[in-house]
C-alpha cells in the first residue's frame, strides 16, 4: 500500500497490518520519499528511535532509524529491503515499541550483524551494528516479517501482559470503527 498520506498514521497493536509481511520496494526516489518522510515524522511525534513501514500502514519493505550513539553522532538512515547478512553473540535488554504504547521488555537479539540495504536512490549499502544499533535493527526487520516484539518474549512474559495486550488492541478497534 502506498495509498494516500493521510492513511500513513501510527498503527497500534491489533491492527492486521502489522502482522503482513512486507513486499520488497522496487521504485526508488520519487515514488517513496513521501511514505519516508511520514515514517519520520510519526517516529519524531512519538519520540522512536526506529519506524518500519507497517506501524504507519504501508505494505513496503522499509524503516528508518535515528539510533542515539556515545562515540559518534546519531546513525540515520533509510533502509530500503535490508537483510541480516550475518550475525554473531547474543545480548538481552528492555525493548519498546511505538505499537505498543506504555509496554516495555526485556529481549534477546543478535549482539552483532552485518547487514544490506538499499537507500531511497536505491543504491545499496552494507553496514555493521553492535549494542542499540543491532537491536534496533532487528527489531525493525522484525516488523517487515510481521513479527512483533512480543513474539520474541518468553510465554509467561506474554501471559503477564495479556491484559495490557487486550485492551491495546480493544482501543485500537474502537478508534477504527
Amino acid at each position: 500500500m502506498t495509498g494516500d498520506l493521510e492513511d500513513l498514521y501510527l498503527r497500534i497493536y491489533g491492527d492486521p497490518i502489522l502482522r503482513k509481511k512486507t513486499v520488497e520496494v522496487v521504485d526508488f526516489g520519487d515514488a517513496i520519499a513521501p511514505i519516508l518522510r511520514r515514517m519520520a515524522e510519526v517516529m519524531y511525534e512519538e519520540e522512536g528511535i526506529g519506524i518500519a513501514a507497517p506501524q504507519v500502514g504501508s505494505d513496503l519493505r522499509m524503516m528508518i532509524l535515528d539510533i542515539p550513539r556515545e562515540d559518534a553522532e546519531n546513525f540515520r538512515a533509510a533502509l530500503i529491503n535490508p537483510e541480516i547478512l550475518e550475525k554473531e553473540g547474543t545480548q538481552r535488554g528492555e525493548e519498546g515499541c511505538l505499537s505498543f504504547p506504555g509496554i516495555r521488555e526485556d529481549v534477546t537479539r543478535f549482539d552483532r550483524i552485518t547487514v544490506r540495504a538499499r537507500n531511497e536512490q536505491g543504491e545499496p549499502f552494507t553496514f555493521e551494528a553492535d549494542g542499540l544499533l543491532s537491536r534496533a535493527v532487528q527489531h525493525e526487520l522484525d516488523h517487515l516479517d510481521g513479527v512483533l516484539f512480543i513474539d520474541r518474549m518468553s510465554p509467561i512474559r506474554r501471559r503477564l501482559l495479556a491484559k495490557k495486550l487486550k485492551k491495546l488492541a480493544a482501543e485500537r478497534s474502537a478508534v477504527s470503527s
